[in-house]
C-alpha cells in the first residue's frame, strides 16, 4: 500500500538481541526451520518437521500435550533447555537482521526487528482481518509462558521505489558476508545479516519514521502482541514485537488464498443446501484445470469450488435477493462482494448453518491437501480464488476488516531463522 499516509508518527523499529541456532549443534539450520505455525497444520506435515531434527522449532511454536497449559509448559522448558546446552544462543550485541528469501522466481528482502506496537486506530500497523479470540489467546499463553516472540510477523510498506533509506542500507549489507545461508526443501535458500552500525540504523529509522505497514501475515499474533502489553504495568519489551517489514515496491508479495475445511458437511449435503440458490456445476479435473474454472468464474461474480467426493463442483451466481438478506449492508461495496464476505454471512452463517469455531472448521493454505483431507474424512473442502492486493490495501485503509483467513501472502519467512527473548531487551 501507499504508506506514506497520514499517521503523524509512523514505523519504529528497534534492534534487539537475535536468539540463533548454533550450526555446530543441529544436524542442518534448514532441518530445525518450520513455515509459521497456522500452516502447519496437517498431523503428518507436524511429524515431518519433529523427525527432521530433535531441535525443530517446531517443538517450540506446536507442542505437543494433553492440555494448553502442558502444551506451554513445554514449549518453555524446552526453550530454557536448548539455551542451556548452547542449542540456542544469543546475538551478542543488538542488531536490526535484513533477511533474504530466494527461489528460481521470487526474490524478496527485508528487515526484521523489534516494532513498536500502535492500535489500528493510531494509523501505524493497519489490519485487514478480523481474528478468533480462542487463537488470540492460545498464542498470548504461549508467549506469556516463554516469555519470547518465537515467529515474525510479516508486514509490508511501501516506499516511493528509490534506492535511498532502507532500501540502500539492505543493498549495502547484502553485499556482506552473511550470519548465516541455508536452503529449505521447498527451494526456497534463505541468508540472514545483523546490521549493527549506528549510522545504517539511524538511516533506517529516518526513513521507516515517514511509512505505515499492512499486516500481511500474522493478524492472530499482532492481536496477541497488544493482548501482552496491555497486560504491563511499566514501559519495556512486551511494548515491542517481532516483525518482518518489507517494501513492496522493491519485492512485491504474492497473495494466495486459504481455503475452508468443513468437517462435519459432506459434499452432497452442501450441493443439496445451496441448490437454488447458487448455480451448481461439475467440472473436470484435474485440481489445476479445475482452479482455473474458478478463475474464470470468479471474473463475473462470488464463485466457489466444493470438492471431498472425487469431483469438483463450481458454486457461483449466488442469488441476488439471498445476497441482500445476508450480507450486511452497512460496509463497502468491495467489502460486500468479498467472496470471504459471502461465504461466511451467507453460505456458513445462513444456508449451511455452521459455527466458525475449530470443531466445525478448518483453515488450509494447502489447495491440494484441502481437497485430499476433505476426500479422506468425507468432509467439503471449499476453495476459493485469492483477492487482488489493491482491494486489500483499499479496505485497510479504510479501517475495514475482513474476514479472517481471507489472503495468504507470502512468501512467509521461515520459522527458526531467527528469535526474541523478551529477558534479553
Amino acid at each position: 500500500m501507499n504508506t506514506s499516509g497520514p499517521a503523524e508518527q509512523g514505523l519504529r523499529l528497534i534492534p534487539f538481541r537475535g536468539l540463533r541456532y548454533v550450526p555446530e549443534r543441529v544436524g542442518s539450520l534448514a532441518a530445525v526451520t518450520s513455515p509459521p505455525y497456522d500452516v502447519v497444520v496437517r498431523p503428518d506435515g507436524l511429524q515431518h518437521l519433529e523427525s527432521a531434527d530433535p531441535h525443530n522449532i517446531v517443538r517450540l511454536i506446536l507442542p505437543q500435550a494433553d492440555t494448553a497449559a502442558a502444551r506451554h509448559q513445554q514449549a518453555a522448558e524446552t526453550l530454557d533447555a536448548w539455551l542451556a546446552e548452547g542449542v540456542l544462543a544469543p546475538d551478542p550485541a543488538p542488531a536490526l537482521y535484513v533477511y533474504e528469501q530466494r527461489n528460481s522466481e521470487i526474490l524478496q528482502r527485508g528487515l526484521i526487528g523489534a516494532l513498536a506496537l500502535s492500535p489500528a486506530a493510531d494509523g501505524i500497523v493497519l489490519p485487514h482481518e478480523d481474528v478468533m479470540a480462542h487463537v488470540v489467546e492460545d498464542r498470548a499463553d504461549l508467549m506469556r509462558t516463554t516469555a519470547a516472540h518465537l515467529e515474525p510477523l510479516l508486514l509490508t510498506y511501501r516506499s516511493d521505489g528509490r534506492r535511498t533509506g532502507t532500501t540502500a542500507v539492505i543493498e549495502r549489507v547484502v553485499a556482506r558476508p552473511p550470519l548465516l545461508a541455508t536452503t529449505t526443501e521447498d527451494g526456497f535458500s534463505h541468508r540472514l545479516w545483523a546490521v549493527t552500525d549506528p549510522a545504517e540504523r539511524d538511516e533506517i529509522e529516518s526513513d521507516l519514521a515517514r511509512h505505515q505497514a499492512l499486516i500481511a501475515d500474522g493478524h492472530h499474533r499482532w492481536a496477541t502482541y497488544l493482548r501482552l502489553q496491555q497486560e504491563q504495568t511499566r514501559p519495556g519489551p512486551w511494548d515491542f514485537g517481532l516483525v518482518l517489514l518489507v517494501d513492496t515496491a522493491r519485492y512485491p508479495l504474492q497473495v494466495r488464498a486459504i481455503h475452508r475445511l468443513l468437517h462435519r458437511l459432506p459434499v452432497a449435503e452442501a450441493l443439496a443446501a445451496v441448490d437454488g440458490l447458487f448455480r451448481v456445476r461439475d467440472v473436470g479435473g484435474p485440481l489445476p484445470r479445475a482452479l482455473d474454472a474458478l478463475a474464470e468464474a470468479r471474473a463475473e461474480g462470488n464463485a466457489f469450488l466444493l470438492a471431498g467426493d472425487g469431483r469438483f463442483h463450481l458454486v457461483d451466481r449466488p442469488d441476488e435477493a439471498l445476497l441482500a438478506r445476508t450480507v450486511p449492508a452497512d460496509r463497502p461495496d468491495a467489502w460486500r462482494t468479498l467472496d470471504a464476505t459471502v461465504l461466511h454471512c451467507t453460505l456458513l452463517d445462513h444456508v449451511w448453518d455452521i459455527p466458525d469455531t475449530p470443531e466445525h472448521i478448518a483453515y488450509i493454505h494447502d489447495t491440494a491437501a484441502a481437497v485430499e483431507q476433505a476426500e479422506r474424512h468425507g468432509a467439503t473442502a471449499v476453495l476459493l480464488h485469492p483477492v487482488r492486493e489493491e482491494v486489500v490495501r483499499d479496505l485497510a485503509r479504510q479501517g475495514v476488516t475482513m474476514p479472517r483467513k481471507s489472503t495468504s501472502f507470502g512468501p512467509k519467512p521461515a520459522t527458526g531463522i531467527v528469535l526474541r527473548s523478551l529477558g534479553l531487551d
